[in-house]
């Protein structure tokens, strides 16, 4: 048992802290009231805090600064749990200012862990952050926590609004701290901090720090901050005016996308003209990212197009603008990422333009993930014993779930005490679990709410930064009088019509690639493996991909109107822009004929499609492929979420018609397969194969919507 340390005195404290600050922050800076009074209470009073107060307002100093005195008087490091690896790199850099050496212990750099705990064994480690997860391993616990639980050391836990269930960044790993601080003495040292967390936030992190936690918050007003909003009819347009106003707007900035698509479409339109962008998304190498992330920094940009993944922790002081294409589903959300602009100047642009449709489609989304529902638990849990781990891999066969979400649903229920962790899967535990009904709900009514919350803000009459403040539970916000509405002032929002078609001509002008499976799902009984060469389709095209403002649209409406009973015309300028995509098209050779996909909802589209591809290619068009249970209503390839359950779906109900084949000289050569959509291509790669089976050419596919 480690015995409590003597307690630096408040006088101590205090002129420590202005060392600190003055480090940090320059010889004249001083610490901030709150600073002090949350220094004063952890290193102190020993007492659990949470501080809540808007970025930039300097809550990392804190746990530096109380780091330094505490490892100056003989303890052992601060360990940190960190969300993001942008927060956690920034938080490095920050740290050595302060002359504390600072490692980070993540999913990035695995190859240094364990050099990493040598360090912290042998006393290197002044801060050392991690990722929640690393709390859910069994080892590094035993490792790492076991050795710095023999001296007094303190806990801090960042962006902690991830703790909370209500919270619009919900980390189900960061619940495991409240395991970690019941085992921990009650004089240990614990510290949360956040920018974004409104009442209800707040209390519940609070309750989960103890029942004794102080609460300090701070205003939330940013007076840098200029927000307005752009309206504008669509994509085009949005594109033409950001071309148009990114040169007008001083310094470097982030332009935000809610997807990953339309972030690397927004860049690439961006660089078509000239301008000095790259794309930030959580599916560009890490080492990139960081790459990224400095020319930034060092104002070797004008902007990122960033999905949320440049969000929580990223810190470059003079970033003088932030542009949102779309609006984050939450005021919480929104606050959180525009707090990245104008911390260390006087003046940033924050501007929102919002893409209401595609918008609310994202946002249904969102709700859809917020809470596994029940049949989903129990699903899970029916396929666990006490005795045997099950990993990821073996529950999606019975799971309907993706393989990241059914991550996170694991992890809920482990933290929940229904399931416990036993190597890389999981084992059911004793314990008695029930599905909280009463959470779901709110929470869906919640997350339903804040969408409203949002549709108010962009329609708002009255001052855009104290409505964001008053959704955070800001006791004293007030008109901030310097956003449009408060100034009365419009921003010019109508671009150059030329741009706007050369925009247009961008969204609807690129090819899209659709890459054939190579693998079929594991743990599958069948299939299983490798899928044979001979049976893989070809690399395919797409016209459109979901949301992309270019055909998307155009194919929506032919989708929504085929689904409703009506006629389905294909217009000329669609047609056109298909053919040019098959002009474009690097062949080996020239298809030999055409085969729709069955569809119960948009046979109509495809095959009026296929007709008109067909009589301007003169191919002649055969409907070789069916569904054995046409008039089934169950079983929508839509509602099926991993892709064991999307091949097991159509495995054995899509078949070919050997009456509908072509001619064997027709059908030996390649063969068009055409879809509306595509999004997992199980549906495809089984077509494929099913086709080749039946002696048919390379399957080359074509599909009017990607996702």
């Amino acid at each position: 048992m480690v015995n409590e340390p003597a307690r630096p005195t408040v006088d101590e404290v205090r002129a420590e802290l202005a060392r600190d600050i003055g480090l940090l922050a320059g010889a004249d800076a001083t610490p901030r009231p709150e600073q002090l009074e949350a220094v004063t209470a952890v290193v102190s009073g020993r007492q659990r805090t949470l501080l809540v107060a808007r970025t930039g307002f300097g809550k990392s100093a804190v746990y530096f600064s109380s780091t330094r005195m505490l490892r100056d008087r003989g303890w052992g490091p601060t360990v940190v749990v960190s969300p993001l690896l942008a927060l956690m790199r920034d938080q490095v850099a920050a740290a050595n200012r302060l002359g504390l050496a600072a490692v980070t212990i993540n999913s990035s750099n695995v190859d240094a862990w364990s050099e990493i705990e040598t360090q912290v064994t042998s006393d290197q480690v002044d801060l050392l952050l991690i990722a929640p997860e690393r709390l859910a391993n069994p080892g590094f616990r035993r490792r790492v926590f076991s050795l710095i639980r023999q001296r007094p050391f303190m806990l801090v836990c960042d962006e902690a609004h991830c703790i909370s269930d209500w919270g619009h960044d919900f980390r189900p790993d960061y619940r495991r701290l409240r395991r970690l601080l019941d085992e921990l003495p009650a004089w240990t040292p614990v510290l949360a901090t956040t920018a974004t967390a409104n009442q209800r936030v707040t209390d519940d992190v609070a309750a989960q720090l103890g029942e004794d936690t102080l609460v300090l918050r701070t205003t939330l007003d940013r007076e840098s901050l200029h927000l307005s909003v752009v309206d504008l009819p669509d994509d085009a347009h949005r594109l033409a005016w950001l071309s148009q106003r990114l040169p007008e707007l001083a310094g470097s900035g982030i332009i935000y996308s809610l997807t990953v698509a339309q972030a690397h479409e927004t860049a690439n339109w961006l660089r078509s003209q000239g301008h000095d962008v790259a794309a930030y998304t959580g599916q560009v190498d890490p080492g990139d990212r960081l790459a990224l992330e400095d020319r930034l920094r060092d104002n070797d940009l004008k902007a990122l197009v960033a999905t949320s993944a440049l969000g929580m922790g990223y810190d470059k002081g003079d970033l003088a603008f932030c542009v949102h294409l779309g609006l984050p589903p939450t005021p919480v959300a929104y606050y959180q990422q525009i707090g990245r602009a104008g911390r260390n100047i006087a003046h940033a642009e924050v501007i929102a333009v919002p893409r209401p449709i595609e918008d609310a489609r994202i946002w249904k989304w969102f709700e859809s993930v917020a809470m596994p529902s029940e049949d989903l638990c129990l699903a899970a849990l029916a396929q666990l014993n006490p005795h045997e781990p099950v990993g990821v891999a073996d529950l999606e066969r019975y799971v309907n779930l993706g393989r990241s979400r059914l991550s996170t649903l694991m992890n809920i229920l482990e933290v929940d005490g229904a399931v416990e962790r036993v190597g890389s899967g999981w084992i059911r535990s004793d314990f008695d679990w029930s599905y909280n009904h009463d959470t779901a709900d709110t929470l869906r009514d919640l997350r339903r709410d804040e969408g409203e919350q949002m549709r108010a803000w962009a329609d708002l009459e009255t001052c855009r930064l104290r409505y964001l403040r008053e959704a955070l539970d800001d006791a004293e916000a007030v008109d901030c009088g310097r956003c449009d509405r408060c100034l009365g002032s419009e921003p010019a929002a109508t671009p150059d019509l030329a741009l706007v078609t050369a925009a247009a001509e961008h969204l609807r002008g690129g090819d899209v690639i659709v890459e054939p499976r190579k693998q079929w799902p594991t743990r599958l009984e069948a299939p299983k493996g490798k899928i044979a060469a001979e049976h893989q389709l070809r690399v395919g095209r797409g016209l459109s991909r979901r949301g992309d403002g270019g055909w998307h649209n155009h194919v929506e409406a032919m989708l929504t109107l085929a689904r409703n009973g009506g006629a389905v015309p294909v217009s000329p300028d669609m047609l056109d822009a298909c053919a040019q995509i098959l002009k474009r098209w690097n062949w080996e050779q020239r298809p030999a004929w055409i085969c729709p996909m069955p569809s119960r909802r948009s046979s109509a589209v495809i095959s009026a499609v296929a007709d008109e591809l067909g009589r301007i290619g003169k191919l002649p068009v055969y409907q070789a492929l069916g569904w054995n249970d046409p008039d089934s209503s169950a079983g929508f390839q839509a509602q099926q979420a991993n892709s064991a359950h999307q091949v097991l779906n159509v495995w054995n109900r899509l078949v070919v018609d050997s009456a509908a084949m072509p001619p064997a000289e027709i059908a030996a050569g390649p063969v068009l397969l055409l879809d509306d959509e595509v999004d997992s291509r199980w549906t495809l790669t089984v077509a494929g194969m099913r086709l080749r089976q039946a002696a048919t050419g390379p399957v080359l596919p074509f599909v009017l919507r990607a996702q």
